[in-house]
Order: C-alpha cells, then structure tokens, then sequence
C-alpha cells in the first residue's frame, strides 16, 4: 500500500484516536448473520453501529474531536450543524465533558430528534429550510462566539474517529474479505477504508449511496468534486449534495467500488433486519445491506462485513416502511372490486376471501366514484396474506367466481 503522505489522515491517526475513545464509546458487535449469508450469497457479519449510546457511529467522529480540544476551545464550547445523528453524537460527548454544546437544525427537524438532542445537554436553534442554512447559522454562531465548529464529516480528526470501526472489525472477522459501507459526505468510508486498506490492503472495501444524492459516486467518476441536484431521501442521514474536500481524494485512493441504491431497496433492507434479524435500522444504516441484498455489487461470496450505520428512525416513517415492504413482498394487496348493488353481494365475496385464508385489514365501498354502473357498486379491500402464491389462488377463484377486479397500486 502506497504511503499516505499527501492525504490528511494516517493509520496513527486512526490508532490514536482509538486510544481517546477506548471507554468513551461501545466495543460494537459484529455478529454473523446466517439468514442475511443465505439472502446475499456474502457470508454477512453485521457491524451493529445503531447499538451506540446515542443510536450511531456519529460520536466516535465527534468524541475524537472533542478530545483534541484545547482547554481554552473547551472553554468556550463547540457549535455544530445537523438534523440528527452527528448533533447527538456532539452533544452527549461534550457534555460529559463539562462543554457547553450548541446544534443549529434545520427548521423542518423532526420533534423527536429535537428532544433527543436537547435532552443530551445541548442547546437547540432551529434555523433554515435545509442543513445548507442550518450549517451557514451554525458558522456564524462559531465566528460570533468564537467556539469551535465540529462539521460533521469533512475533518480529518472525526474521520479517524470513525475510523476506529474499521480496525475493531478487523480484529472482529478473521480472514474478512470485503467491507460495505454507506457513504454520505465521506468521512465514515474514509477512516474506515483508511484503516482497512493501511492494514490489510487485500480487503475490498464497497461504498454505497442512495441513488438520490450520489454525490461521492459521481465525485469519483468526474475526478472532482461536483454538486449534485437536490433530493428527498429515507436515507436523510446520507444525504449529501457534495462530498467532502478533505473526505473525496481519501475515498478516491482507497475505496474499490462505489454503487448506488433506490428508495425501495432501502425500505426492503430495513424491514429485512427488522423482521429477520431483530435489528432496528434507520435508512442510512441499511444501505449496505440493501446493496447485497440486491447484489449490487461485484462481490461473489466471501466474508464480509456490513456497517449498520444508525437506528434513529422517526416510527411513523417505520411503520409506512413496513406496510409498503408487505405491498412489494405481496403480503398486502389491496383490490378493486365491482359487485352488484344488491343484498348479499358482499356477504358472498368477503365468504370467498375468508375461504382463501386472507384477512381483511381495510374497506372503502363507494358507490358514485370509479365509473361503476347504476345498479353496481365498488368496494376497495385491503387485505394481508401469506405471499404471492396465496395472492396467485385468490385472484384465480375471483376469476373463476366472474367478479370484475383490479389491483390498486
């Protein structure tokens, strides 16, 4: 492995800033999955970073930070720009440490995640439509009050925080082949690839974005750092329009292979740990696994480590994950159908439903909407059921009982 002389961060950084957070941070688990080694084709070990007192990997990066403060920049405070996991990270850290915290969020920050951070000892503004302004506030404040702004990836000292994950899973995965790590602005991928490839540089090391905001993926195809139209994203803790000056040449140099991934891939990986492994992630968390799952990557088998980001997920977008995960595993379909408008026509075709084992969760009857006939009416039914095959025979016997149906998307 070639030196490392012209980036701004080194295998010692990495080593050090271990040292400052031994104690200070969870020893994270890396645990096997046989269920997610069958699915993949990968034999998968999930590095649980959403098991972190404060939910994610964000506080290695921000503790780091906070522990090369001088006494006098801790004396005046730090300042910091986010609408989630890198605020609690700062918070918590530095008020363990007696360090007065100040977390600009962007207005539209959900109210729990408010509170979360409030409740970690900080003091909250709320400012600006997006993090772009939050971050412009954050600045001022820093300049105004002279603290000491801790951006949340593109700093040397928070990506060897980071970092550190990558040296507990190599001592986690014996003969680890391959890491998938999500990437935002860089600085996660960065000191983890840092550590991985300055140590066993035979490892190949997978980035992954969400397809909405690939800023890094399309830095690296460029050559140069570009700005990448705005989006809306589940995965809102990667959400990057631009990776990082100081992250971008440390991904270029040692990550091998960048992939994206859609929203509903996401939300599959999500209700895939939930549901087959117990495991709560957020949508940032889950990317890497999303891109096995659908075999985004060049990887053919191999031990392999996937970074589960984070786990602060706000629960009403939980729960619409959910129910659009049964929609596409064909466990929730929700059908239109036509029945004439008479006395026991519904009683016949919810008899036909029960006889076929589904469950009925939903009903909308309507008589003057959907272009039925005079006489006729339309009932929306949303149903649960086992999976496809299930589905497959219930629609037949509807075929075979002459009712006019479709399926509502």
């Amino acid at each position: 492995m070639s030196s490392t002389s012209n980036l701004n961060i080194t295998l010692a950084d990495i080593a050090a800033a271990r040292e400052r957070l031994r104690g200070s941070v969870y020893y994270t688990p890396c645990a096997h999955s046989v269920v997610l080694s069958q699915l993949t084709g990968q034999e998968v070990f999930l590095k649980l970073e959403n098991l972190q007192m404060t939910g994610a990997f964000k506080e290695r990066g921000a503790l780091n930070r906070i522990a090369t403060l001088t006494p006098e920049q801790a004396a005046r405070g730090v300042v910091a720009a986010s609408a989630g996991n890198h605020a609690q990270g700062v918070a918590y850290h530095a008020t363990k440490r007696g360090i007065r915290s100040t977390i600009v969020m962007p207005l539209a920050t959900p109210l729990v995640k408010v509170t979360a951070t409030r409740g970690f000892g900080a003091e909250v503004v709320l400012h600006g439509a997006n993090y772009d302004e939050a971050c412009e506030e954050a600045l001022r404040l820093c300049a105004a009050q002279d603290m000491t702004f801790i951006h949340p990836f593109d700093d040397p000292v928070v990506m060897a925080g980071q970092g550190t994950i990558g040296l507990e899973v190599l001592e986690q995965v014996p003969d680890l082949e391959a890491i998938v790590v999500p990437i935002g602005g860089g600085g996660l991928i960065g000191g983890i690839a840092c550590a991985i490839k300055e140590s066993r540089p035979e490892v190949r090391v997978v980035g992954v974005q969400t397809s909405r905001l690939p800023s890094m993926a399309a830095a690296v195809a460029e050559h140069k750092i570009v700005t990448v139209e705005p989006g809306t994203t589940i995965a809102d803790g990667i959400a990057v329009r631009r990776a990082g000056d100081i992250t971008f040449p440390v991904v270029e140099k040692y990550v091998d292979e960048i992939v994206t991934v859609d929203e509903d891939e996401i939300a599959s990986a999500i209700l895939v740990l939930l549901e087959r492994e117990k495991m709560l992630a957020e949508g940032a968390g889950a990317t890497a696994l999303a891109a096995l799952l659908q075999r985004k990557t060049s990887l053919k088998g191999g031990r392999t480590a996937v970074v589960v980001g984070g786990g602060n997920i706000d629960v009403t977008l939980l729960s619409r994950i959910i129910e659009r995960g049964l929609v596409q595993d064909g466990r929730m379909i929700r059908l239109r159908i036509h029945l004439l408008d008479k006395p026991g026509a519904l009683a016949e075709l919810t008899r036909l439903i029960a006889h076929h084992r589904a469950n009925i969760v939903d009903t909308l009857y309507n008589r003057a909407y959907y272009g039925v006939n005079l006489g006729d009416t339309a009932i929306d039914i949303t149903l649960e059921t086992r999976g496809p095959e299930q589905v497959k025979e219930l629609l037949a016997a509807l075929d075979s009982g002459g009712y006019i149906y479709s399926r509502v998307i």
